[in-house]
């Protein structure tokens, strides 16, 4: 597969507007990565749909699975620019392959958002969306071009959790268990296409765009995510030991709701 020419072509394709058409900036946007075994992991997914990728490391192969914090800077929908919303968000997320396509692309355990509005997503949308309380420090210094402060601590029934890493700068680099960088990059960081249980048990899927990431790699300090423990995917004792952390200070986004319930399922 030529991942560079599926990345641009992800870049080059947008979905097709609608009166629901969201833009937003995401701010102290980082990526989580853990690599669980893949028995872990199964049971979350519905098999006859989704095939779980594994990755050789020097450890063994192991599926892989993202926690992903950030800020909606300004959520608004297209055709009515104004008002615009803050708020803090994390989604949890595996990634599998599409059977029927063939695509990577993730799977969404759920989503913690800072806003109220999430009733409005479980309700008309049956998102499994929950909230969040979220207290946030992070600064981005461009004299340095690297964050000196980056925390999210994240109260929430659903799904506490806490976020404290350390930004290197420095760009990020091959992943043991890929075959190239590009290969890593259309996988991690640029599912264009989600799937989920809807809260109503049915499947559903939305599709999102933005522009090829820059991101630096991170160093954990203190991490935790309620959901992965008790999904047991992540034991508390292997929080603080990700297989990688990628980090950006910022990133363009598009999604083009409403989201779709899947055909037949």
């Amino acid at each position: 597969m030529d991942y560079r020419k599926a990345i641009q072509d992800r870049v080059l394709t947008k979905g097709e507007k609608s009166l629901l058409h969201v833009r937003t900036t995401l701010k102290h946007f980082s990526i989580i990565t853990y690599a669980v075994p893949k028995e872990r992991l199964a049971s979350h997914i519905p098999e006859e749909y989704f095939d779980i990728p594994v990755f050789e490391t020097k450890n063994g192969r192991y599926a892989l699975i993202s926690a992903v914090p950030f800020i909606d800077e300004d959520f608004s929908f297209t055709t009515f620019p104004y008002p615009r919303f803050q708020f803090g968000q994390t989604n949890y997320r595996a990634y599998v392959i599409n059977k029927k396509t063939g695509d990577h692309v993730a799977w969404f355990f759920g989503t913690t958002l800072g806003s109220y509005s999430y009733v409005i997503a479980r309700k008309c949308w049956k998102l499994p969306w929950h909230y969040g309380k979220y207290n946030i420090d992070c600064f981005w210094d461009p004299a340095s071009n690297r964050y000196a402060r980056y925390r999210f601590n994240i109260a929430s029934s659903w799904s506490s959790a806490h976020v404290e890493i350390e930004d290197t700068g420095h760009p990020i680099s091959l992943l043991e268990g890929f075959e190239s960088l590009d290969q890593m990059k259309l996988i991690l960081t640029h599912p264009a296409q989600g799937f989920y249980y809807r809260t109503d048990h049915h499947l559903g899927t939305y599709t999102i765009w933005h522009p090829e990431a820059v991101m630096t790699a991170a160093i954990p300090k203190k991490l935790y995510f309620g959901i992965f423990e008790r999904l047991k995917l992540v034991h508390a004792h292997e929080m603080n030991l990700p297989y990688s952390v990628f980090v950006s200070p910022s990133i363009a986004f598009e999604i083009y709701l409403p989201p779709n319930r899947v055909p037949g399922i």
